[in-house]
């Protein structure tokens, strides 16, 4: 996959959504292009060249008063959402050009939304989309008490949308919400990693017919991940030590100059896949497929690690 085209933006307004939550508007310096619902931003999170760069979905299409998004401060932050939250209007940020990889389906004939917390963001410009070109819908969103999520209040009494409130004893439950899904209907999910294991698990029907899209910007909890190993990145030259508690995409981010390309970092995405040149992997991705993961020729280094003491990546 290509680097991303970065370009410059002021910050217009912060507003909060929710006590966790900011929606930030950003006014790029160009003319920014149109996009699709569903389509996602890269931004830096950090006045550093080399500091790094989160994804956020884009609040429904461009508007004059410019570019929309929410970021939900995590609890411990690594630093981006803290220093996006701490930014006041007329202060500077690095942003790409949209990409989407969470687009709705052409041939759906309906569409059953699952969002969980700060995952409902992408679903907002689903939502707009639909509602103007009369598309058939039902969102079920589900958070921890109004004050961490966002946009509640909009979608409160909305006929096409189930909120679930954990501190009220609301449940989602997921197996029994995919085994009803009809035939011509696509499933799409986003929020935190239990409920997209949920969803994964109990959509293998879906999976195996190419009607579940799921989509993911949550960091991988940390954590003793297995042992530590070594990765020779061939084209650069360079070899990184990956400790038990950090992923290989993170070691070559902090061991190099390298940057490989990456969006979801829990695996779900496939836009860091790498290939893989010498030794075996440890696949823990949700994007490959089993003849995919037999091959041994490839490996998504956000999550995966490796089963032998040393791997060599076409990097």
């Amino acid at each position: 996959m290509s680097a991303p085209e970065w370009l410059m933006a002021t910050l217009g307004e912060s507003r909060p959504l929710a006590p966790r939550i900011r929606e930030l508007t950003l006014l790029p310096d160009a003319a920014y292009p149109a996009y699709a619902s569903g389509s996602h931003l890269l931004v830096q999170v950090g006045e550093r060249a080399d500091s790094p760069a989160n994804a956020y979905s884009l609040l429904g299409a461009p508007r004059a008063d410019g570019l929309r998004i929410a970021v939900a401060q995590a609890e411990p932050s690594r630093g981006g959402s803290a220093w996006l939250h701490s930014l006041a209007p007329g202060d500077r940020v690095r942003l790409t050009l949209p990409r989407n990889l969470f687009p709705l389906h052409e041939g759906a004939r309906r569409h059953l939304f699952i969002a969980g917390g700060i995952g409902i963001t992408p679903f907002v410009s689903h939502l707009a989309a639909l509602d103007a070109a009369g598309g058939d819908y039902h969102l079920h969103y589900a958070f921890r008490g109004v004050e961490d999520a966002a946009f509640v209040d909009a979608l409160a009494g909305h006929s096409r949308v189930t909120l679930y409130d954990s501190r009220r004893g609301q449940r989602l439950d997921v197996p029994a919400l995919l085994a009803d899904a009809a035939p011509a209907e696509h499933v799409y999910a986003c929020g935190p990693r239990r409920l997209l294991d949920a969803v994964w698990q109990a959509g293998s029907r879906l999976r195996a017919d190419n009607r579940l899209h799921i989509e993911a910007f949550d960091a991988a909890p940390e954590g003793a991940n297995g042992q530590a190993f070594s990765v020779h990145l061939v084209r650069s030259g360079m070899t990184v030590e990956v400790g038990r508690d950090e992923s290989i995409l993170d070691a070559i981010q902090r061991q190099t100059p390298v940057r490989v390309d990456s969006l979801c970092r829990e695996g779900y995405c496939g836009t860091c896949e790498t290939r893989l040149l010498s030794g075996l992997a440890d696949h823990r991705d949700r994007y490959l497929s089993d003849a995919e993961r037999l091959a041994q020729d490839r490996i998504l280094p956000c999550v995966s690690r490796a089963a032998c003491e040393r791997l060599e990546l076409d990097l």
